[in-house]
């Protein structure tokens, strides 16, 4: 592929995938986010946060982590895609076969077991869901998986509306709308998509599902231990100081999770342009490049957000829930951190080295269960964030070294640090409330605006020539 269409189909991709999720994310904020702190407790809201989190974990172990392979071998156009989702969806089926034989099991769990039944249609609906949207995008159907997404969330909305406002059925009202979203997404895709063309079990091929199990198995560890860095701290809060401190933990995540969205609606993009680029010289250019627009991305969307974390947060938030404005500075950092981690493993996708990203996450998961048990009991959910970001930040530091083996990046190490220390202080000036903090987080954000602004405009000039180009 020619440099012009590389950006090219990179802006296009991220453009369309970005108009879904941000109208997804705008409903969520703007109506969701006050319906739940309105109608659920912080402690209800710390306990509905565990029940999805739980079954987030559970996903990846159900479905042998094949929903991934789905997607890698989808798209390097080299493997029939039919046999592809046929072997996906037969491993998911299995999977869900197996859990369902420790149902007993998970009634017995405490606080979960009444949720049991919820969980494991949450679980199904999800993992379904996962597999025709990766399969979708290994066929490069962005707008097809932009609306779907917009469709899902809008569904998601009614019947939280329905079931929290109108007949106030609590965490099973908020589980099951989600659930019931992905299932009627699934139909959607099958459909519009004619996946169902694609399933053919006389399709199922040994060598093809032992290829893909091969790739996709170490990803169930590697899936787990990530869920571990990302919510063991939300037990442990749960552990030493009670629920409603989960309850405002749990939604001190949610504006982070606005610079998850910004990184989730980029990595898409950018995964489906840079697994089809085959030549090696020409992806190492491509990452150097593309990683320069987006560490200017992410640090000027985590300095705005740092900036702005006490003010939104007074006006999206039930007064019950103003206190977790506090933790948002830090947990903005480990989402940066997070979201760099996630571009480099990008790398591992396209060598189809899996081990090699489980190993780095391993490491990382042992030092933030460490720094749990340390910082908790002394710092509080202070200490749990610290112990996120600081996680994050090694495994970046091991993916950045260990990378280069495969695909050597051009990192602008002096603009990197410089950003770093910059994001790190408004953090700082916040946590600790230094005085007038205010103003100086402010400027803050406006020097990190203009140390990026120059890398940003010359990438949207590069999309707008690689649009003429076209």
């Amino acid at each position: 592929m020619g440099k012009t269409n590389r950006y090219k189909q990179l802006f296009s991709f991220t453009l369309i995938l970005g108009i879904g999720t941000v109208i997804s994310k705008l409903m969520t904020y703007v109506v969701l986010t006050p319906l739940y702190t309105k109608y659920l407790t912080t402690a209800e809201f710390g306990i509905v946060d565990l029940v999805v989190q739980t079954a987030n974990l559970l996903m990846p172990l159900v479905s042998l982590g094949i929903n991934q392979a789905v997607l890698r071998f989808g798209m390097d156009g080299e493997t029939d895609r039919g046999a592809v989702l046929t072997t996906g969806l037969v491993v998911n089926l299995l999977g869900f076969g197996a859990f369902l034989l420790f149902y007993p099991l998970v009634r017995m769990i405490p606080d979960f077991g009444e949720y049991a039944l919820l969980i494991y249609l949450f679980v199904f609906c999800s993992i379904t869901h996962y597999l025709f949207a990766y399969c979708v995008k290994s066929m490069q159907k962005a707008k097809l998986f932009t609306i779907c997404v917009i469709i899902g969330t809008a569904i998601t909305v009614v019947l939280d509306i329905l079931f929290l406002a109108k007949w106030n059925m609590g965490i099973t009202g908020y589980i099951l709308a989600i659930a019931l979203s992905d299932a009627t997404c699934s139909v959607i895709l099958i459909f519009t998509g004619k996946l169902y063309k694609l399933i053919r079990f006389k399709k199922l091929k040994r060598t093809i599902a032992k290829a893909m199990l091969k790739y996709s198995i170490p990803l169930i560890p590697n899936s787990a231990l990530w869920w571990v860095t990302d919510y063991s701290d939300r037990y442990m809060v749960t552990r030493f100081i009670g629920e409603s401190a989960n309850g405002l933990y749990s939604l001190a995540y949610r504006l982070p999770n606005m610079l998850i969205m910004v990184c989730g609606i980029f990595m898409d993009a950018w995964q489906m342009s840079v697994l089809s680029e085959k030549s090696r010289l020409e992806r190492q250019h491509f990452f150097s490049n593309v990683f320069q627009m987006y560490q200017s991305i992410i640090f000027v969307g985590a300095s705005a957000l740092i900036a702005g974390a006490k003010l939104v947060t007074e006006i999206m938030a039930d007064p019950a829930f103003y206190d977790s404005w506090q933790y948002i500075p830090t947990l903005v950092m480990a989402t940066a951190m997070s979201c760099f981690v996630t571009f480099l493993g990008t790398i591992y996708v396209v060598e189809k080295k899996s081990n090699s990203s489980l190993v780095t996450t391993v490491i990382g998961t042992v030092l933030n269960l460490a720094l749990n048990f340390m910082l908790i009991p002394r710092m509080g959910a202070h200490g749990a964030a610290i112990a996120t970001a600081a996680s994050y930040g090694f495994v970046f530091l091991l993916r950045a070294f260990h990378t280069r083996k495969f695909i050597p990046i051009d990192w602008d190490l002096p603009r990197l640090f410089l950003n770093l220390s910059l994001v790190t202080a408004q953090c700082f000036m916040m946590v600790f409330a230094v005085p007038y903090w205010k103003y100086i987080v402010s400027a803050m954000f406006v020097v990190v605006l203009v140390i990026n602004f120059r890398y940003l405009l010359g990438s949207v000039k590069q999309i707008l020539l690689s649009r003429k180009g076209g």
